[in-house]
């Protein structure tokens, strides 16, 4: 019996993800939907050629009634699976000026990182497709966030891995279809509350409809590109950072030589080393900073610039400093 071609497909892409793997674990997130539930069947298809065991873990949000008995489910669909070792832990959902998504999602990857330190693994396996990406990217893009934005979800940053970015939702159904798995579909999804919902039940449907198939494949491959760029740029702008560093701040006459990319990085990343958070430092912080390094010393006497996470930045003579912001009495 031949085997079905989205199943082939969600294994390649796994098989290709960890061809650096040792023996270390491979975990894999699992909330039960057809893609994590492709992404486990893949992985331990795979595992029984290579030297390295398999965990399946489940993360219970206690965001939604009868959250526990569905994680029991789930680890009852991971054990049917073979994987190796199942997991089981509940987090805290705590929002701290973040939607519901974005506070889920930190408290998701907090606890899989802590796991994977248990299992003394590098690995964690992600099951985003090209749909996930493309949905990014069109997110990004009415944000108006940038090229870091609409460069979508990397591949893998540690233990991070997303080996699935080339396979799309429809493929992960399949293949649970022609593996016998009946997956969950979270109600989340479905709720037009949340702003990913409606883009992908809505605004993807209408971009197909009106200029054809293939806008989703074509916005994951805008992100490949993007993504190549930014981290060109970030590499340079890391060498740079360190070229203007002074001991008491960063030298505004090399900051102003810098290409503009380049030194709005740099000077993100001072923000950022001063204690900004990076969720609440924008374009405009960095324009602020920008304008700052220019001209003369004298230009800029007692000026300040505010910055999110109690930071100011001021120029001091050729230098650009930053300090805790003043509490007024």
């Amino acid at each position: 019996m031949a085997l079905d071609p989205a199943v082939a497909a969600v294994r390649l892409a796994v098989r290709r993800g960890l061809l650096d793997v040792g023996d270390q674990p491979v975990l894999v997130a699992c909330s039960g939907g057809a893609d994590s539930l492709a992404l486990v069947a893949a992985a331990t298809f795979e595992a029984r050629s290579r030297p390295w065991q398999v965990v399946g873990v489940t993360v219970d949000h206690g965001l939604q009634a009868g959250s526990a008995d569905h994680s029991r489910r789930v680890l009852g669909q991971m054990a049917g699976l073979g994987v190796d070792e199942t997991v089981s832990v509940r987090v805290e959902v705590t929002s701290r000026g973040q939607g519901p998504e974005a506070a889920a999602r930190d408290a998701r990857y907090a606890v899989l990182e802590e796991v994977a330190q248990r299992f003394g693994s590098q690995v964690v396996l992600l099951g985003h497709t090209l749909d996930d990406q493309a949905e990014t990217v069109l997110l990004g893009l009415t944000r108006g966030s940038g090229a870091r934005a609409l460069a979508g979800m990397r591949r893998g940053f540690t233990p991070f891995r997303r080996p699935l970015l080339d396979v799309t939702r429809a493929q992960t159904e399949q293949a649970c279809r022609a593996q016998g798995l009946e997956w969950w579909s979270d109600p989340h999804n479905d709720d037009p509350r949340f702003t990913r919902s409606r883009v992908r039940h809505r605004v993807l449907p209408v971009l197909e409809e009106e200029l054809g198939p293939g806008v989703a494949a074509t916005l994951a491959r805008t992100a490949d590109q993007l993504r190549e760029d930014v981290a060109t740029l970030d590499a340079i702008a890391g060498a740079a950072f360190t070229a203007v560093r002074r001991p008491d701040g960063y030298d505004t006459e090399e900051l102003g030589a810098l290409l503009d990319a380049v030194r709005s990085r740099v000077l993100r990343l001072a923000a950022l080393e001063a204690g900004c958070p990076g969720s609440e430092l924008f374009r405009a912080h960095v324009a602020a900073l920008a304008e700052l390094t220019e001209g003369t010393p004298g230009r800029h006497a007692g000026r300040q610039v505010q910055l999110p996470g109690h930071v100011t930045a001021r120029r001091e003579g050729n230098l650009l400093t930053f300090g805790p912001t003043a509490v007024s009495g």
